[in-house]
């Protein structure tokens, strides 16, 4: 199966603030790993009074590291792309610090309700004490010194993702939605794959010149990479169908055939994917299970 073109190439430089924009330093998190790559990207933006996406994960040196980036500056806000502890947690501290103003899309939440008996996978990882001082609207600009940014509802990879734009730039800090290393995780009930290709859509509605996005490099090409994201995706819900057609009935079958080339680290992650394309299938009624769709559950064609 082809893959967007992915780019790997990338200096974390942890501890570091580097440019990454006119006017954005970025600051990334050592807290690499399979999920996260070589770490959670921080952004500063502004001159003189800032703006902070993503404080990233509770680490004393990224603290550091990002009060370092800061200096004497003010900070008037702190935008989260979503609630995974990879990537929100220290806004509490900074708002605290700062008084800045938090901006997210809302609350942690399921992008469905739990199935009787059914656990979050990803309930550990999720940062259910986040609650920003502003739940932003789709389109939602707020401004700062010199600066403007605008909310851009983006679920798909948690309920509650949104990407940020700074107005008349071209620039877009995209969080874990699009990133140029490697597709999104959609895992369910954190997050659903109808949404995630909807937020797809809406992106390639922009004109946007550069992604920054929450882990590795920019995206340089953002429309025609979100238009290989998206064939990427229905070329996998074709897979997941022939697999289905074939006689396979478990979601770890799928996994070790469409994934036999990916790392075995992921393949945890692989199987949430799976399910996150036959819970989608199975709303289409192109597959059938009994039952809601589950990790464990057998699937026949519909």
């Amino acid at each position: 199966m082809s893959d967007p073109e992915f780019d790997r190439a990338f200096e974390p430089s942890h501890g570091k603030a580097v440019p990454a924009a006119d006017d954005v330093l970025r600051v990334t998190a050592p807290n690499s790993g399979p999920l996260t790559f070589h770490g959670t990207n921080s952004y500063v933006v502004g001159r003189e009074t800032l703006a902070v996406i993503d404080p990233g994960p509770e680490d004393q040196s990224h603290w550091h590291a990002l009060k370092t980036a800061i200096g004497d500056r003010p900070v008037s806000h702190i935008f989260v792309t979503h609630t995974h502890r990879d990537h929100s947690p220290l806004a509490a501290r900074l708002k605290a610090e700062t008084g800045a103003i938090v901006v997210a899309e809302g609350l942690h939440r399921s992008a469905r309700p739990l199935y009787t008996g059914e656990v979050n996978p990803l309930q550990e990882s999720s940062d259910i004490e986040f609650s920003p001082d502003i739940a932003a609207a789709h389109g939602e600009i707020a401004e700062g010194d010199g600066w403007a940014i605008e909310t851009l509802h983006t679920p798909g990879h948690t309920a509650n993702h949104a990407a940020f734009a700074l107005k008349g730039t071209g620039i877009v800090f995209s969080g874990d939605h699009v990133m140029a290393w490697a597709t999104s995780i959609i895992a369910p009930p954190d997050g659903a794959m109808s949404d995630f290709m909807t937020s797809l859509d809406m992106l390639l509605e922009r004109d946007d010149r550069l992604y920054l996005p929450g882990h590795g490099g920019a995206v340089k090409e953002p429309r025609k990479f979100v238009r290989a994201l998206k064939t990427h995706r229905r070329m996998r819900e074709q897979a997941v169908l022939g697999r289905v057609s074939k006689g396979d009935r478990l979601i770890s079958e799928m996994v070790a055939t469409i994934y036999r080339d990916t790392d075995p680290r992921l393949h945890g992650a692989a199987a949430l994917s799976v399910l996150a394309h036959l819970e989608d299938l199975v709303g289409r009624g192109a597959v059938v299970t009994d039952g809601p769709p589950s990790i464990t559950g057998e699937y026949r064609p519909g």
